[in-house]
């Protein structure tokens, strides 16, 4: 692209507005939209005839300005438009206060002696053993149910051990199996997917999102959150 002389752009009176222009798109990262039409005219209006200026590089240039726009105002909308989704999301998650909540989890921390209930989704109809481990791996209760056929499973722990102590504070891992042998609870056997329920204290802003904090287990996130009554 041609270059313009600045001693013909000063007998214009040009030269001020020029450099303003420069000063704005420099501090602004890169040049305007506005500041390029302007040198684009100063540019048409000084061309040499002999050397004209080409006039496709402007129109390239001015096309992809024009992009880079739209781009802005669509990421702008887009934003606009997740706020209000957020904002949508953490009021519905607020009417959950005060319902029971089933979660999906299988490892959750639990205050000594805190009882606990849930589901167990079985596969077929049949004995299920339902482990409960600590966070060395010691088993701390088991508990044996029967399903009549598959589906759901309702499961109660009553925060005793197998020995009919409470069980102390901390990290537990329900872990659920189909059979009632020491066999089916090998580390080879297939796990029954397991939840978690409890009532619903209040719901928290994250940074990582919006956070379900159960009574007596903790937060959970919201996507965890399997069945709502």
């Amino acid at each position: 692209m041609a270059t313009v002389d600045t001693s013909t752009l000063a007998s214009l009176g040009l030269t001020s507005a020029t450099k303003a222009a420069s000063t704005t798109g420099s501090s602004a990262g890169a040049i305007g939209q506005a500041d390029f039409l302007t040198l684009m005219t100063v540019q048409l209006k000084n061309q040499d005839p002999l050397k004209p200026l080409d006039s496709q590089q402007f129109l390239g240039q001015l096309a992809q300005f024009s992009t880079v726009q739209g781009i802005e105002q669509m990421q702008a909308a887009m934003g606009s438009m997740a706020s209000v989704m957020e904002s949508d999301q953490t009021l519905r998650a607020a009417a959950l206060v005060g319902h029971d909540a089933m979660v999906a989890a299988s490892s959750v921390t639990l205050a000594p002696g805190a009882p606990l209930d849930g589901e167990i989704t079985a596969t077929s109809a049949g004995p299920v053993t339902l482990e409960i481990t600590d966070a060395n791996g010691n088993t701390v209760r088991t508990l044996s149910a029967t399903a009549a056929t598959s589906g759901a499973l309702a499961f109660h722990w009553d925060g005793l051990t197998d020995a009919g102590a409470a069980a102390t504070g901390g990290t537990y891992t329900i872990k659920a199996v189909a059979g009632a042998t020491a066999a089916s609870r090998a580390a080879s056997a297939t796990a029954l997917d397991v939840g978690l329920i409890a009532h619903v204290d209040s719901v928290s802003i994250e940074s990582s999102g919006l956070t379900l904090n159960l009574a007596g287990v903790g937060g959970f996130p919201l996507s965890s959150i399997r069945r709502v009554s």
